[in-house]
């Protein structure tokens, strides 16, 4: 087993029970309706949270124990999530099948980062949504969570070339508090954004 599926094998959510807070105000931002993934979704609480507001939501994450996380924490808030334990190295991703990907921290090798990112740009559906919230490169002097391998941290420029022929609805990097859990917490140096998939020009 991983290292993350022995890191969730704990009675406690390590990272909490509530959805980031960046995912709450995006939603208030874009009327997300259908189906979401959500990748490297570690203990449910974004799916969770995505669910409770009336979407089919499908979590993605390579531990196990997470994935069995988020079933018992759906179960205490009376909604549904499809788990699938997917190593995204092995992912297939296929076109126009989600209206929306969530990304919460999911922070991965640049190869395979770049791979997930144009595996997400392939799978969403036209006029659908990218919403995500990560540490940035400038994260690492803070101590409030995250990745201690500046390799494993995402710039600023690298999403918004990866985003480049999307509309960007939302995108800031910079300073923002953080309580999640008790793996993050206190100020945090982050990058944020929602791209929406161009739609298909009507002929």
């Amino acid at each position: 087993m991983n290292s993350w599926h022995e890191r969730f094998q704990t009675e406690e959510y390590v990272y909490g029970m509530n959805p980031n807070v960046f995912i709450v105000e995006a939603l208030a931002k874009v009327d997300l309706t259908g189906h979401i993934l959500t990748i490297a979704e570690g203990e449910g609480r974004n799916a969770v949270y995505l669910a409770e507001k009336g979407l089919e939501v499908t979590s993605w994450d390579y531990a196990l124990s997470g994935l069995e996380k988020t079933l018992k924490l759906a179960g205490t808030r009376s909604v549904e999530v499809d788990t699938k334990l997917i190593d995204l190295n092995n992912a297939k991703w296929e076109s126009d099948s989600w209206d929306g990907v969530v990304c919460v921290f999911g922070h991965f090798p640049k190869p395979l980062r770049d791979k997930t990112l144009s595996g997400v740009k392939e799978a969403i559906k036209p006029g659908g949504y990218y919403i995500s919230e990560v540490y940035s490169t400038d994260q690492l002097p803070y101590e409030s969570g995250g990745p201690k391998d500046i390799e494993l941290l995402y710039s600023a420029e690298e999403l918004l070339t990866t985003f480049t022929d999307w509309k960007i609805i939302h995108f800031f990097t910079g300073e923002v508090m953080r309580e999640e859990g008790e793996l993050h917490k206190g100020l945090s140096h982050v990058v944020q954004v929602i791209a929406q998939k161009p739609k298909k020009e009507q002929r």
